[in-house]
Formats: structure tokens, C-alpha cells, sequence
């Protein structure tokens, strides 16, 4: 039997439940007003898995029936589930233990239909908060009802926490500047999501930039000068630039009358009790601007002063402030400077990743959730073993330094290019070792998500997701370098080779491996139901990865040899603008515009290139 995440106890009890008509769902009257979604959740896997329509009750329970109540016997977030020849019992210690059990009967159900076998689980989670984080600004910004299913799929394993990372992608009054070329999220749409996660004791929290990574509300006229650098504004836009140089210049006094202005607008729109200011990669913070004042005071004087600012902004409005960890950690001793209530979100995402900053926060006794990634920034296909990896090793951190959290990363990095399904695995793996940390094999872990969300019976579908990234040769991040340095005249890091994987065996392996991978995912989806078949992404994605490793070998020729193939040029030009035509339509079923725009600037740059235009 395959359940994620892995129940803690799971007892075989001999004999079978044969679900019928007749049964009915009834809920407790104490969990009557939040257990409805739960048993509508149940009702609707019934139907769905036998065709049978079970009716809704609230009260008393007879035999046969299915008993969804809450229990003081068991702790928050716990659930137990008796499946005997006398009905189906679902106890939990709060809602939120009720609708865990439903959801792990559902999975039951997907496996075994109306013939159940008798048993009883009993579980309850490792870690108390278990969230997902997706980049909604540099790239994608999802409809809302792709966010809704994201929260339904966090439902199903498990998990009670979503962020969304924003910069300038929120239609916020009086900043119209900054969001005038974007398609920003709405107060209407946060709202009407916040109440979806609601229902499914989820808590969406707010997370918004305030300290680095301010490149567009930086990048305007009318708040330009607020930037460390001097003239941000007249800079053209740089994937590769906006991730390093746009801090707020904290010298300035209408710096943070301005980001609390910003927060204590977006605060309104959540019922959480948390926000993220995130004040991350703070690049140039003390080397511009604020140059003469970090003299004085020291760098990590002024990220400090700072960020107690805000966090204290935060407290006196009621909230929890949390932030990114990663300036710190380099003075962790500061951080009984900031509010006890204070959350650091510890990141690191290498497939190895080290435990010296978790370890050094943890000495603090300061708070923390430990925050790995799914590790599909700057890929077409996320690096799936990576995502394992690094997912397992800062979950077992999270246990051992008594962590409070998890918080798995979805970064949109140069683009945000990778469609979101490719991050459905790495969400899971975050999801399965965040509530148990025992380890379960990736080859093993793999084949389960296959069966039980994607429906595939060779259970190979996952393992096949994995490995497509290994045959990207030219990938986007050095795509857009080159474009970037070719363009922007922008200065390439030293010993930099953009092409060091690219030659004429690499390209030509990569695409015999392309084309067999093609065919056993085919394969693979033959017996899937239909809403689960994703062919139409695996075909552009595997395309895509073709013509770019094609795109860089003719790149490379030009670079290193000043030779150029013009015939295979002009051949490629025309696949490359087919293929994004392709890859827009799979962009716009899923997302509003976002950056589209500036990632076929580079598209179409480079499809002029090829024609040696």
C-alpha cells in the first residue's frame, strides 16, 4: 500500500469493508462549521473512486457509517483511522487531524476502490509547520485557480503553510510605476485564496520583498534614487542584474516609511498571524549610498537596525516576523537583537548541503524553519535527484538543531522558465520528510508519487521526470549571459565558460537520449488517467532542451572558431520560433504574463542571431 507521507503506525486487522449507497458521512457537531470541507473532500474521492454517492449528516453515527469527529485524546494535527466491517472512523486531535485522515483514506481509496481491507492508522506529524514557497514575481505569476490547486495538492499531503514571494507583482494602490508592465495579483484574488487555504488548514502567508531585491520599485523614477546604487533607474532590465544590485539605501530616511507604507498595505489582505519580509541578499547594502555610514557602524550594524525596524513594525501590528537567514549568518550573535518572536528561515539548497548555519542559529536559541528547494531555478526540468537530496538532509537538520518548520523553495530565478509541474516531486519530497523524517529511497519515494499522484502503474513516471535535466548541454542561465553580454556588453565572472559543456558528442548524445526519453514517457502515460497525462509539456520541454543544446553549439562555433553553418542557422531560427509559440500557449494555460515578454526578448534575439542578423 502506497501512502505519502508514510504513516507513523499502520495495523492490519483481517476482514473488509464493502462501501454501499446506503452509508452515510457524518461529522461531529464540534467540528461542524471547519469540517465541512473535509467531508465534502470524502464525499467527492467516493464518488470519484466508485461511483457511489454518500450522503452528508451531522450528529450521532450508526453502523456502516463513516464517523469524522475530533478527540482530545490525540495532540493537534494527529488523526486515526479504523476501517472495520462496521464502518470507517476518522479521529483527529483538531480540524486539521480530520481532514489528514480523510486525506490519507483518499489514498486508500485511489488504491483499493469500495472492497476496503480492515485496519487502523495512527500518525501524527514530525515538524508543525510544513509549507511551500513559490517565486510569484520573477517570471510567473499562476492564476488563481492554478493557486488553488497548488493548496489542493498541499492538502492531500499535507502540508499547512504557502507563501508567495512578491516583489512588485501585487497591484499595489498609489505604486503604479512599478506594476504598470506587469500582471499582478490582485487584492480580490488574495483574498478569495486566503479563504481556499483556509478550508484546508492552510495558512498563506505573506512574504514580501523589503530589503534587497527591490529591482523594479527600484528601478522607477520616482523611487530610483532610494536604491544603494547610484542611477538605477536608466539601467535596461537584466535577468542577471536584477537579482544583485537593487537594495534599499537604508542611509536614506524615507526608505522605511516607505517599505513599512507597502507592508502595512499588503498585511490587511491575510489571516495570518505571520509575514516574511524577507531582507535577503542585501549584495550592496554599505558600498554605494550608505558607504560612509557603514564606516561608522559596520554593514551588519545597518542590516540589523534595519530589520529590528521593521520586525518591531511588524510585532506592534501583531504579527510573527519572519526573514531569510542568510546575512546572519555571519554575526548569528545578533539575533537576540531582534524580537523573540522572530522566525529565521534557514536556506540552503546543494545536494550537500552543510549544517554550520543551521547549527550557528541554532546555538542562539533563536526559532527557525529549515528551508531546502526543488531546485528547478534556471532549468526547462527541475533537478529532481538534487531536490531529493538536499530535501532529505535539511529535513533531518530541521529534527536534530529542533526546528520549528520546514519551508520547501520554488525560486523563479532567470525567468522562472520551468513550467510548475516539473516542481510537483520536489513539493512532494518537502511534504513526505517534513511529517516523517524517516528516509524512504529515491528510487522507492519515486515509484510511490508515481502511483499516487500521476496514476501511473509502471510506477517508472517519476524516475523519467528525473532524468531530463541531464540532457540540457546549453543551458537557459548561460543562453542568457551570452545575450546579456552580447547586448548589455555585460562582463562575464572571470574564468566563466559559457560553452564548457557544449560540443559536438555532448549535443548528439544529449539528443539520441532526448528521443528515448521521449518514448518510454509515452510509455509510461498510456495507462494514466487523462487529467494526469502532461505530454503536451514534455514534448515542448524536450524540444526546447534540443533546440537550445543546438543553439549553443552554433554559438560556440561562432565564439571560439568565427565560423558559422548559416544554413543550419536559418533552419534553427525557424524551429526556435515555432517551438516558443508552443512554449507560450503551455505558459499562458497555466499563468498570466508575468515576464513572457523578457524572456522572448532573448528568444527572438536569438532567433535574429541565427539568421546572422
Amino acid at each position: 500500500m502506497n501512502l505519502l507521507p508514510k504513516p507513523k503506525k499502520i495495523t492490519e486487522k483481517g476482514g473488509q469493508l464493502l462501501l454501499c449507497h446506503s452509508m452515510y458521512i457524518v461529522i461531529s457537531k464540534e467540528i461542524s462549521d471547519n469540517g465541512i470541507y473535509a467531508a465534502k473532500r470524502l464525499q467527492e474521492a467516493i464518488r470519484q473512486e466508485t461511483g457511489l454517492l454518500l450522503r452528508l449528516s451531522v450528529g450521532e453515527t450508526r453502523d456502516g457509517d463513516f464517523s469524522l469527529r475530533i478527540t482530545e485524546t490525540l495532540s493537534e494535527q494527529a488523526y486515526e483511522i479504523t476501517i472495520n466491517e462496521n464502518g470507517v472512523q476518522i479521529l483527529g486531535g483538531d480540524g486539521a487531524g480530520v481532514l489528514y485522515g480523510v486525506e490519507t483514506f483518499c489514498q486508500i481509496l485511489q488504491q483499493y476502490g469500495g472492497a476496503l481491507p480492515c485496519m487502523q492508522i495512527m500518525d501524527a506529524p514530525d515538524m508543525p509547520n510544513r509549507g511551500y514557497y513559490f517565486d510569484q514575481t520573477r517570471g510567473r505569476i499562476l492564476k488563481l485557480e492554478e493557486l488553488k490547486k497548488i493548496a489542493d495538492r498541499m492538502s492531500l499531503y499535507k502540508l499547512n503553510q504557502l507563501q508567495l514571494y512578491v516583489e512588485h507583482t501585487y497591484l499595489f494602490r498609489d505604486f503604479s510605476e512599478m506594476w504598470r508592465d506587469q500582471t499582478p495579483i490582485t487584492a480580490e484574488e488574495i483574498r478569495e485564496l486566503d479563504s481556499y487555504c483556509r478550508e484546508r488548514h492552510i495558512e498563506l502567508v505573506p512574504s514580501l520583498a523589503s530589503f534587497g531585491h527591490l529591482c523594479t520599485l527600484l528601478s522607477t523614477k520616482t523611487y530610483g534614487d532610494l536604491c544603494e546604487m547610484e542611477d538605477s533607474w536608466k539601467e535596461p532590465f537584466s535577468f542577471w542584474n536584477r537579482m544583485r544590485y537593487h537594495t534599499i539605501n537604508v542611509s536614506d530616511g524615507r526608505s522605511l516609511p516607505l517599505i513599512k507604507k507597502m507592508i502595512a498595505e499588503y498585511m490587511q489582505l491575510f489571516s495570518s498571524d505571520k509575514f516574511n519580509i524577507c531582507a535577503d541578499e542585501t549584495f550592496c547594502l554599505g558600498k554605494y549610498k550608505s558607504k560612509e555610514l557603514a564606516k561608522e557602524c559596520g554593514i551588519h550594524r545597518l542590516y540589523i537596525d534595519y530589520v529590528k525596524e521593521l520586525a518591531q513594525f511588524l510585532v506592534e501590528n501583531g504579527k510573527i516576523p519572519m526573514f531569510w537567514g542568510d546575512i546572519i549568518w555571519n554575526s548569528p550573535e545578533l539575533m537576540k537583537e531582534l524580537p523573540e518572536t522572530m522566525v529565521c528561515l534557514n536556506w540552503g539548497y546543494a545536494p550537500e548541503q552543510r549544517e554550520d548555519e543551521t547549527r550557528a542559529i541554532a546555538q542562539t536559541g533563536a526559532m527557525q524553519y529549515l528551508c531546502p528547494g526543488v531546485c528547478g531555478w534556471n532549468q526547462w526540468a527541475n533537478l529532481i535527484e538534487n531536490s531529493y537530496k538536499n530535501i532529505t538532509r535539511m529535513c533531518n537538520y530541521a529534527a536534530k538543531y529542533h526546528g520549528i518548520g520546514v519551508l520547501n523553495t520554488d525560486w523563479g530565478d532567470f525567468g522562472h522558465i520551468n513550467d510548475p509541474a516539473f516542481s510537483i516531486p520536489g513539493m512532494i519530497y518537502g511534504a513526505v520528510f517534513s511529517w516523517n523524517k524517516d528516509e524512504i529511497p529515491f528510487t522507492e519515494l519515486n515509484r510511490m508519487i508515481s502511483h499516487i499522484e500521476y496514476g501511473d502503474t509502471t510506477g517508472n513516471y517519476v524516475s523519467y521526470l528525473a532524468e531530463i535535466c541531464g540532457h540540457s548541454v546549453f543551458q537557459w542561465r548561460e543562453a542568457v549571459l551570452y545575450y546579456e553580454n552580447q547586448c548589455l556588453k555585460h562582463e562575464l565572472e572571470e574564468g566563466e565558460d559559457l560553452f564548457r559543456n557544449v560540443n559536438h558528442a555532448s549535443v548528439d548524445t544529449a539528443s539520441a537520449a532526448l528521443r528515448s526519453l521521449y518514448k518510454k514517457l509515452l510509455e509510461s502515460t498510456k495507462t494514466m488517467p487523462e487529467n494526469k497525462k502532461q505530454m503536451q509539456l514534455l514534448s515542448v520541454t524536450l524540444q526546447g532542451i534540443g533546440i537550445w543544446n543546438a543553439i549553443g553549439l552554433l554559438a560556440k562555433s561562432r565564439e571560439k572558431t568565427r565560423s558559422f553553418d548559416l544554413k543550419k542557422g536559418l533552419e534553427l531560427a525557424e524551429k526556435l520560433e515555432y517551438w516558443f509559440m508552443a512554449y507560450k500557449e503551455n505558459w499562458r494555460s497555466t499563468g498570466k504574463e508575468g515576464d513572457l515578454h523578457h524572456i522572448a526578448e532573448i528568444v527572438f534575439w536569438y532567433a535574429d542571431w541565427l539568421r546572422h542578423k
